[in-house]
């Protein structure tokens, strides 16, 4: 396609004007207010636009906004629809965006077509248009990649084909490549409100589009076509409200639909909980009754004296409890883990409370932003707090380390992925406004309240709660049985979370890189909680397990065991790519496996954090347990 310049799609933009109130606000007073009001217009800027209901009289205007195309099995892959040669205003003007939108790829622009609110039009001609060889050729190579076209009215989008392309016979091949030069818009509403929008081209002949630019019989001069667009609006009345219009989009099939009700992923996800809970609260609990009752036979025997002439997890008392290698590292990943599980259950909170629907473009986008933004505190606070309980002392270079855990990996990719869209002239290349606005996100509002969070949380970071002594000389660790080893934990940890949400894996992808709209995110809690129970409960048994062969590095080991499940679910994305969808080309598969990358990384990190709390919470218990003067 077309390599247009990005940039002045967003010279009237609300992320161009953001950038530019912020930019000039100045310290009036006190420097810190001024400080305070750049903060508050950035964290305005990244908001989601909720937009509001716009009412129409019988003959107002209804602006139609084309946005976008692409190819139609590649939804990363799209361009601006004026990068066609199409019907197209003299000066472009483009529509505000909001932050989401723009992350979401969008591109809105004024187009040519005059509607008129309750008033039908029949066959209007919106231009007339003579085209080069080399036009023709670019639309018969988009048909022929089954190019689909976005419009947006009243926050609706409409979507349809550019062209017709038909294939058939062997001998003789016959390749037929049309384009669609005349639209019918079907529009619903319901007394002042627009409900509902399509396009259909029923009835219609395509404008065929032969080798060489010329139809026969349409041809201008050497190699040209000339084609007329024409349009006709048609008002249907409709009982359904305003307020649920949603529901009726949501039933429009111009995609594939691939999401229904899945209930048995629930139940088998369910299922797979209550073995896994029946297996570490009645047999674990089993076996640690037995072990409380063989090691606490010596009524006066103090804690130091219970390694005497016995084994297992009661023998590595004095070493359990023994500081890792890498602190920072390790503290940083906790605190990251714990603040990706706050954005997780803030953003499916919200979506439960109705702000995300599918009129609202990119409100889903914005929230993250705004939301990873704020919650930086979080893991600055509690990656901070544990580091000095653990008697960390570099811990300036800890926060830093917390703040770039996550930033720099997603600033990387973002690189990449940005670059290769730029170079195909993708929409979904980020402005430089956008840039610029989120970088400000970064280094106003995120890195702050991460430094911020660390100092409180270093200041009020007690001592670490350890029921026994550690020794300065440590225990030699026996050699350890296959199935102990690292990478079979892995194996096993990282399996059965992913079972259990293998199959809500899938919707959750086809809503991701597909066009679906997820809607039941009552059930997407259902299998988060039941995500973050597995893997708490199998992290638990691994840990005993581990114990009871006397070694006792389980720090680590316990982020990540069940912290591999990011693997399981980086190579679904592979089984995803190849088998259950049709993406293809360097655009689309460089976005894929770039992000689907780090998504099983954020994955990792809320497991490994879930699991080596759950782990530690266990060893306290029962090494508490154990009687000691």
């Amino acid at each position: 396609m077309h390599n247009m310049p990005i940039h002045f799609f967003f010279q009237y933009s609300n992320l161009y004007k953001c950038v530019v109130m912020t930019a000039r606000l100045e310290c009036s007073g006190p420097c810190v207010a001024g400080r305070s009001m750049r903060l508050c217009v950035l964290i305005l800027c990244l908001l989601p636009h909720f937009g509001w209901t716009v009412s129409y009289k019988p003959g107002d205007p209804v602006i139609l906004y084309v946005n976008k195309v692409g190819p139609y099995h590649n939804p990363q892959e799209t361009y601006h629809y004026y990068t066609l040669p199409v019907c197209r205003p003299k000066e472009v003007r483009h529509k505000a965006l909001s932050l989401g939108e723009v992350l979401d790829g969008d591109r809105m622009a004024e187009s040519l077509y005059n509607i008129r609110f309750k008033e039908n039009t029949e066959r209007q001609t919106l231009c007339k248009l003579t085209l080069s060889e080399k036009e023709v050729d670019q639309l018969r190579e988009a048909i022929e990649e089954l190019y689909y076209f976005e419009f947006v009215l009243d926050d609706i989008p409409i979507w349809g084909f550019v062209g017709y392309m038909e294939e058939s016979g062997f001998l003789p091949h016959s390749h037929k490549v049309g384009l669609w030069t005349h639209l019918d818009l079907n529009i619903e509403y319901n007394g002042d409100s627009v409900i509902f929008a399509n396009v259909s081209v029923k009835d219609v002949k395509p404008e065929p589009l032969e080798e060489g630019g010329g139809g026969a019989g349409h041809g201008v001069g050497s190699g040209g076509l000339t084609v007329t667009h024409t349009y006709s609006v048609r008002w249907f009345e409709s009982t359904l409200p305003h307020s649920r219009r949603a529901e009726r989009l949501r039933d429009y099939s111009f995609f594939p639909k691939t999401l229904e009700i899945h209930w048995l992923s629930i139940i088998n996800s369910l299922v797979l909980v209550v073995l896994l809970l029946g297996f570490v609260i009645i047999i674990l609990m089993r076996v640690l009754k037995n072990d409380f009752a063989r090691y606490n036979v010596e009524e006066d025997g103090s804690c130091d004296d219970l390694d005497q002439g016995d084994n297992g997890w009661k023998i590595i008392h004095t070493d359990v409890f023994r500081f890792p290698p890498y602190k920072s590292l390790l503290c940083a990943v906790l605190g990251v883990g714990a603040q990706f599980l706050t954005l997780a259950t803030g953003i499916i909170v919200m979506a439960l409370l109705g702000m995300f629907n599918v009129h609202r473009h990119g409100a889903i986008n914005s929230a993250a932003i705004v939301l990873y933004a704020l919650t930086s505190c979080v893991s600055g606070y509690c990656s901070c707090s544990f580091y000095t309980q653990i008697q960390g002392q570099r811990w300036v270079w800890n926060i830093i380390l917390t703040s770039a855990l996550f930033s720099a990996p997603l600033f990387f990719t973002w690189s990449v992925v940005n670059s290769v869209h730029w170079w195909s002239g993708s929409t979904q290349a980020l402005p430089a406004t956008t840039v610029l606005l989120l970088l400000g996100a970064w280094v106003l509002v995120g890195f702050p309240l991460t430094v911020i969070g660390g100092i409180v949380g270093k200041n009020r970071a007690g001592n670490f709660q350890a029921p026994c002594r550690t020794r300065n000389i440590p225990r030699q660790i026996p050699q350890q049985p296959w199935y102990k080893h690292t990478a079979v934990h892995m194996a096993i940890g990282g399996f059965l979370p992913f079972s259990a949400i293998s199959v809500e894996l899938y919707y959750i992808f086809a809503t991701a890189w597909g066009r679906e709209h997820y809607t039941l995110y009552g059930i997407l809690l259902c299998v988060f909680a039941i995500l973050l129970s597995v893997g708490a409960c199998i992290s638990v048994a691994l840990t005993y397990f581990l114990l009871s062969g006397e070694d006792y590095r389980w720090w680590w080991r316990s982020v990540l065991s069940t912290g591999s499940t990011g693997i399981f679910i980086f190579v679904y994305s592979l089984f995803y790519y190849h088998n259950r969808s049709n993406m293809s080309g360097l655009v689309q598969s460089v976005e894929f496996f770039g992000y689907s990358l780090l998504t099983a990384f954020v994955f990792s990190l809320m497991l490994g954090t879930v699991s080596f709390w759950a782990s530690l919470a266990f060893i306290r218990y029962i090494y508490r347990s154990l009687k000691m003067d």
